[in-house]
C-alpha cells in the first residue's frame, strides 16, 4: 500500500468519530431587573466536526452564531448541554485545562485589524503563540516554525512580512498572519468566525481558498460561520442554518442551497441571489424582523415572519424532520399529515 493510500485510509478512519461535538448546546443571558429574564440566545445546538471537513452556521445578525463559536471556544459559560472534544466533555475556561483545550481549538476572528495588537509586529505576534505552544522550543527552531507558518499561509518570504506592523499589511494579508497565529498552536480545530466579512471581495476567495487548502493538508475541522449561505455552498462541506437561536434546517450543502427545505432557509437564498440556486425556487414573501430572543414566540420562532404558517407552527415547537437521508429541518410542513400544505409551499417535488 502506497504512503498516499495510507493517509487516505488513516483520514477516513478519523472522520467516523467527530474530534469536536456538541450535545443540547444552550445560551442564557440574564437581563438586569425585576422578573429574572433571559435572553435565550442558544438553544438546544447539536453539532459535530469531523476532521478533514468544514460544517457552515449559517444566519442573519443575531441568530446566536457567534454565541455559538465562543461558548466551543470555552470563551464563555454555557447554561446547558455539554461540549465534547475527542468524546470527553470539556469544561475548561481558566488554567491549564484551558490552554490544553487551545492547542486543540483555535478562532479565526472576524475583523483581522482589531484581533492584532497595533503596537507589535508580526514577529512578535507569531513569537507569541510559537512560545506559548511550543514552551521547549529553541531559538532556532521558533525561527523555523515562524518561517513555517508564514510560508503556510503564502506569505513568502517571511522576511518580508516578520518585521511589519499589522498597519503595514493589507486586509487580507492581515487575516492571513491572523491564520498562522491559530496554526501556531498546531490545533485539531478552526472556528472561523465570518473570517471574509471584514475583507474586500476581491480577496475573499483567496481566503476561502486557503482555508479549504488548510484543511486538507493538515487535515482540520472547520466551524464556518457566515451570514453569507453562497459562500457556505462554496466552501463548506456541510450546512447548519441557524434562526433566533435554534438551528432550523441541517444537511449537504448542495442539498441546503439549492432544495431549502425550511422558509427561512429560502428567505437566506433570496437575499443573497445566486442565479443557479434561485432558479429552482420561488421567491419567499417573507416579511417583518427576528423576535425577540427575552420573549420569543411560542411554537414555531420563525412563524410571525412566515407565509407558510399553519395553526400548529403558533402553539407547538417543531420536531426535527427527515427530509431525505442525510437532509433535516425543523418544520411542521414536514409532517406526515401536511403533505397539501408542503406540496402548496413548495411544488409537488418537494
Amino acid at each position: 500500500m502506497s504512503t498516499h493510500d495510507e493517509v487516505r485510509d488513516a483520514r477516513a478512519a478519523t472522520t467516523q468519530i467527530p474530534v469536536l461535538e456538541t450535545v443540547n448546546l444552550t445560551k442564557h443571558f440574564p437581563v438586569r431587573g425585576p422578573g429574572k429574564k433571559v435572553v435565550h440566545a442558544v438553544e438546544g445546538v447539536d453539532m459535530k466536526l469531523y476532521r478533514g471537513q468544514v460544517v457552515a452556521l449559517v444566519g442573519e445578525s443575531g441568530s446566536g452564531k457567534s454565541t455559538v463559536s465562543r461558548l466551543i471556544a470555552q470563551l464563555l459559560t454555557h447554561t446547558g448541554g455539554t461540549i465534547l472534544l475527542n468524546g470527553e466533555p470539556v469544561n475548561a475556561h481558566s488554567g491549564r485545562a484551558f490552554r490544553q483545550y487551545c492547542r486543540n481549538v483555535q478562532m479565526i476572528l472576524q475583523d483581522p485589524f482589531a484581533s492584532l495588537n497595533p503596537i507589535h509586529k508580526i514577529r512578535y505576534v507569531l513569537t507569541r503563540s510559537v512560545r506559548i505552544h511550543h514552551p521547549r522550543a529553541s531559538k532556532a527552531e521558533r525561527e523555523e516554525l515562524l518561517s513555517k507558518l508564514l510560508g503556510q499561509v503564502d506569505l513568502t518570504p517571511s522576511e518580508r512580512y516578520l518585521g511589519k506592523f499589522p498597519h503595514e499589511l493589507s486586509g487580507g494579508q492581515r487575516q492571513r498572519v491572523a491564520i498562522a497565529r491559530a496554526l501556531g498552536a498546531n490545533p485539531k480545530v478552526l472556528l472561523a468566525d465570518e473570517p471574509v466579512s471584514m475583507l474586500d471581495v476581491s480577496i475573499r476567495i483567496g481566503v476561502l481558498n486557503l482555508l479549504r487548502d488548510l484543511k486538507e493538508r493538515l487535515n482540520l475541522a472547520i466551524l464556518y460561520i457566515t451570514h453569507d449561505i453562497a459562500s457556505a455552498r462554496y466552501f463548506a462541506d456541510q450546512t447548519m442554518v441557524m434562526y433566533a437561536g435554534q438551528v432550523v434546517e441541517r444537511g449537504p450543502s448542495e442539498e441546503v442551497t439549492q432544495r431549502p427545505a425550511h422558509p427561512y432557509t429560502q428567505l437566506l437564498i433570496a437575499s443573497a441571489p445566486d442565479p443557479d440556486v434561485l432558479s429552482t425556487r420561488s421567491e419567499t414573501k417573507a416579511q417583518g424582523e427576528p423576535p425577540s430572543l427575552i420573549t420569543p414566540p411560542a411554537g414555531c420562532r420563525f412563524n410571525p415572519r412566515c407565509p407558510f404558517a399553519m395553526e400548529r407552527c403558533r402553539t407547538e415547537a417543531p420536531p426535527v424532520f427527515q427530509v431525505t437521508d442525510e437532509h433535516q429541518a425543523s418544520c411542521w410542513l414536514y409532517a406526515d399529515d401536511a403533505t397539501a400544505e408542503r406540496e402548496a409551499a413548495f411544488g409537488v417535488h418537494a
